[in-house]
């Protein structure tokens, strides 16, 4: 209980802190504070975003947590407080998502979500959010033979692998809103489907998904990319084959966050690897 009031007051603390609210902010514990002091001095006629508000509201009055820890969303926030507004892909859509969005005002957040229920169960209370729906097609018991096939697909292989559209390769997501592919996300959090009984979707697609949008990327600068729950197998192993660790750049608890450099370029040889 100590770690979720900790972690409450956290967030309510930061996205106050980004309304000016110092008044609210004095009335807080010591918890969070060198947190606080990093973040951005904000002009004096700072206007908040519909979703802030709304963010403010929803863990100001909330019982429910992120499921990610203090610490680990520590990691993405260092980011985003540099990079916003930015392009930010989010795979997953729940309690967490107007703090998400609340940290990236006036850019473009938007959450890939696999159950179209949960996305009207969301919603319905945070409809400043923005998600689609997604149809995976795969499952988790597939991971190991998708794992040890894929480079015997030439549709798979880095040195031309797209994902609209593409179909040959199963790991790619190849029927998303045509937003997805069309812009540039500077940042993409991978903290969905689910994948923790043999049926779920698992995260084998989004993994490699997000590393060929990482690699095909024309604009500059790298991508980041975080993952949450590498303790469990399959994260691990697919953040290995196809993100890299040469790229990992962080890890704190169960997220790694990895900068990917674009391969838009690059000459690779047919069948390069990934890594």
């Amino acid at each position: 209980m100590k770690n979720r009031s900790n972690l409450k007051g956290l967030l309510a603390a930061i996205l106050v802190f980004f309304l000016g609210a110092a008044l609210f902010i004095s009335s807080l514990t010591g918890t969070g504070t060198p947190f606080l002091c990093s973040l951005p001095k904000f002009v004096d006629d700072y206007t908040p975003t519909a979703v802030q508000l709304q963010a403010v509201l929803h863990y100001a009055t909330s019982h429910t947590t992120p499921q990610q820890s203090r610490g680990e969303i520590g990691v993405s926030f260092e980011v985003l407080k540099s990079r916003a507004p930015c392009n930010f892909l989010v795979f997953g859509l729940g309690h967490d998502s107007l703090m998400w969005a609340s940290f990236n005002p006036r850019g473009t957040t938007l959450f890939l979500e696999e159950s179209p229920k949960w996305v009207q169960t969301i919603l319905k209370d945070a409809p400043e959010l923005r998600a689609e729906t997604v149809n995976y097609r795969t499952q988790l018991k597939q991971a190991d033979e998708l794992l040890s096939s894929y480079k015997s697909e030439p549709a798979c292989a880095q040195s031309g692998a797209v994902l609209r559209g593409n179909e040959r390769c199963k790991l790619a997501l190849s029927n998303l809103p045509d937003e997805v592919y069309e812009k540039e996300w500077d940042l993409i959090m991978i903290d969905a489907p689910r994948g923790y009984f043999p049926e779920a979707p698992g995260r084998m697609a989004a993994i490699f998904s997000a590393a060929v949008m990482a690699r095909r990327r024309r604009g500059s600068g790298a991508t980041h990319v975080f993952l949450h729950d590498v303790d469990r197998k399959v994260e691990k192993a697919f953040a290995e084959e196809f993100l890299c660790r040469k790229y990992l750049v962080k890890a704190v608890g169960r997220l790694w966050h990895f900068e990917i450099p674009s391969a838009a370029n690059a000459t690779d040889a047919a069948g390069a690897p990934f890594c």
